[in-house]
């Protein structure tokens, strides 16, 4: 009997799952409990039975918080796995009852998101209404990161060699552009090389963004330094410090079109080989694909553009 109960007592449930996944997620036990909707005592007593049960110390616990050991990051990727397996098992059943087809988690740089996802994700879910889509916006190599390590089920990045076991399909081109205020020394150019900007401040994008490093190398070709005087996270703040006359930046000429009707500023053409950019499809491959990522997937593919 006593064998028994400790077979039974090593059966892991999601609920504790979600809530490790969370504790890894949020970096603290109490944020984790509160994204969970559980109080904090028992959070941290489920994460104990989780230790015991899997005979491993999951986390080393101090005044300072917990701080994961290698062994939590290894059950991370696993536990990743397994809940968007039941949820997509949940889902599937539901839909022969209610047509719910299930859900996506989609990662995508703010190229993407700003350019090409807003219309193909309408008509997508017009098609599939049932379908629950989970867009977050990210950088493109946190995005190859988390197709590889199972946090997302199809990305959006730019091209590109990431280190990481993914792969990658054409998608869609884009064009970076010079954004520039109207009153700019340059304003009434139609073409311009980078070389020919960096003495002047520049409002950069994302740290670690494909642009920032793109402009990175191509200063350094040049041999100039890269004077970025303010980093900001979204282009209409970067659009928005070009037109206080912060200096002047770089990003899809899709993107800068949203603001230029509204905002004080105007986009030259970058005279540059790297302007020229190609978007590609992440996935950690065709097979792994749950059904309906792989009808977002087909759908995408579809306006794909090599």
């Amino acid at each position: 009997m006593a064998a028994h109960r400790y077979h039974a007592g090593m059966q892991l449930d999601p609920v504790s799952l979600r809530l490790f996944v969370a504790v890894m997620e949020e970096n603290t036990i109490a944020r984790a409990a509160a994204r969970e909707h559980i109080a904090p005592s028992a959070a941290s007593r489920r994460l104990s039975e989780l230790e015991a049960s899997l005979r491993v110390e999951l986390f080393t616990r101090s005044n300072k918080g917990v701080e994961p050991s290698a062994a939590a990051f290894a059950l991370l990727h696993l536990a990743r796995g397994v809940l968007n397996d039941m949820d997509g098992i949940a889902s599937q059943m539901r839909g022969y009852a209610a047509g719910t087809r299930g859900h996506v988690r989609v990662v995508a740089n703010i190229s993407a998101i700003t350019q090409f996802l807003p219309g193909e994700l309408q008509r997508f879910m017009a098609t599939h209404p049932q379908v629950d889509v989970r867009l977050q916006e990210q950088i493109s190599t946190a995005i190859a990161h988390s197709i590889a390590e199972n946090a997302a089920d199809v990305g959006i990045l730019n091209a590109g060699n990431y280190g990481e076991k993914v792969t990658l399909l054409p998608y869609r081109r884009d064009e970076l552009v010079l954004v520039v205020p109207t009153g700019h020394v340059l304003a009434r150019r139609k073409s311009v090389r980078l070389a020919e900007t960096l003495a002047f401040d520049m409002v950069g994008a994302h740290p670690g963004s494909a642009i920032n490093n793109q402009l990175t190398r191509a200063a350094a070709e040049a041999g100039q330094p890269l004077r970025l005087r303010i980093q900001v996270t979204s282009y209409d703040a970067l659009c928005l410090m070009v037109a206080a006359g912060l200096g002047v930046g770089v990003m899809p000429r899709g993107s800068a079109a949203l603001y230029r009707g509204t905002l004080a500023i105007r986009t030259i053409t970058l005279a540059e080989p790297w302007a020229q950019r190609q978007l590609v499809l992440c996935v950690r491959s065709m097979d792994a694909l749950s059904s309906v990522a792989r009808l977002l997937v087909e759908h995408l593919r579809a306006g794909a553009t090599p």
